[in-house]
């Protein structure tokens, strides 16, 4: 493996200078929605990409928006598409998604980042910003969404939503990492107090609610479950937020087993992709590279008892159908425990 780049920092700050061109029902940025014309790039160890593998897949958007996925490893230049034959992606002919973002902009300055959504009649990255991306497909691509999709982003919540999702992404999203990558023990300690404040607090707010906005599934539980899914396996112990774990936490254990068993949530999870790249690409932090062999997972299979608080998942939507894309039943085993 080549370098695979440094990460620590005196004290974090994420890079959130994005591609900002969205593709629109009306193609306003020129770029307008068209069923084949895209191709979502991910990696399942994302948990930004992983955002958009669960909207895409709770909409019913395969046949839309095709989905290319990179190895869980990748260096200092780009994510890479090593899963597929030759190591090439078969749709867009690239062995790494740089080269779509040089075909956008050959001087490229900023982070090469998934998810990405690349138009692949010129190879050339449309978007990766990730959180206009998923509001985007579930608003302007909604003629394209399957029958019975749920309705991610209601009119009516939307305030309640935004404002719930901007501050879990300061505090949690992010704030995992700002843990994980301070180098110094002020900055650790702040964003320590900072992390544990806010799950403090949504401890408290799922007591006596199902979903952290109205009453089903929303984009707000999607971008909080894809960090809860990999606290334990990741955040507790390599990022250091280790004052206690999620299966310690009553509410928010249990919110996140009710979202993992909910068909759209739990079946996009890869653990050994999310292990191998946390553990094997920042070696600033884990400088072995060896990857733990815990904790045991099968605790996402228990018993939730959630739905007592009232609610559905899907609202007056239905379930998505089985998988298109499936995790190999070795990097998921919770998904054989489930009924």
């Amino acid at each position: 493996m080549t370098d695979q780049g440094s990460y620590v920092e005196p004290s974090y700050e994420r890079d959130t200078r994005y591609i900002t061109t969205r593709i629109t029902a009306d193609g306003r940025d020129g770029y307008p929605v068209e069923p084949g014309r895209y191709r979502l790039v991910v990696a399942r160890a994302c948990p930004w990409a992983n955002r958009a593998i669960i909207v895409r897949r709770l909409l019913g958007l395969e046949d839309a928006l095709s989905m290319g996925i990179c190895g869980p490893v990748h260096d200092k230049r780009s994510w890479t598409f090593d899963l597929d034959p030759g190591g090439v992606d078969p749709v867009l002919g690239i062995p790494r998604i740089q080269d779509a973002y040089f075909k956008r902009d050959p001087g490229y300055p900023r982070g090469i980042t998934v998810p990405a959504i690349v138009d692949i009649p010129t190879g050339a990255v449309v978007t990766n910003d990730f959180p206009q991306m998923t509001l985007d497909l579930s608003t302007e691509w909604r003629e394209h969404h399957r029958e019975g999709a749920p309705d991610l982003y209601p009119e009516a919540w939307r305030d309640e939503i935004d404002e719930m999702a901007r501050v879990n992404y300061t505090e949690v999203n992010n704030g995992v990492y700002r843990c994980g990558f301070a180098g110094t023990q002020e900055a650790y300690d702040a964003a320590y107090d900072r992390l544990w404040r806010r799950l403090d607090w949504l401890e408290d707010h799922l007591a006596t609610r199902r979903y952290l906005v109205g009453d089903h599934i929303t984009e707000a539980d999607v971008r909080l479950f894809t960090t809860l899914v990999r606290f334990d396996p990741v955040y507790h112990g390599h990022f250091k937020c280790n004052r206690v774990k999620l299966i310690e936490l009553p509410n928010l254990w249990g919110y996140a087993r009710d979202l993992f068993q909910t068909p759209g949530f739990g079946d996009t999870v890869d653990f050994t992709h999310i292990k191998a790249h946390y553990y094997v690409v920042h070696r600033d932090i884990n400088p072995t590279g060896v990857v733990p062999a815990g904790p045991d997972l099968s605790g996402w299979a228990a018993e939730h008892g959630r739905a007592d608080l009232g609610g559905s998942p899907f609202g007056d939507g239905t379930p998505p159908g089985p998988p298109r894309e499936v995790v190999p039943p070795e990097h998921n085993p919770v998904l054989e425990l489930l009924p």
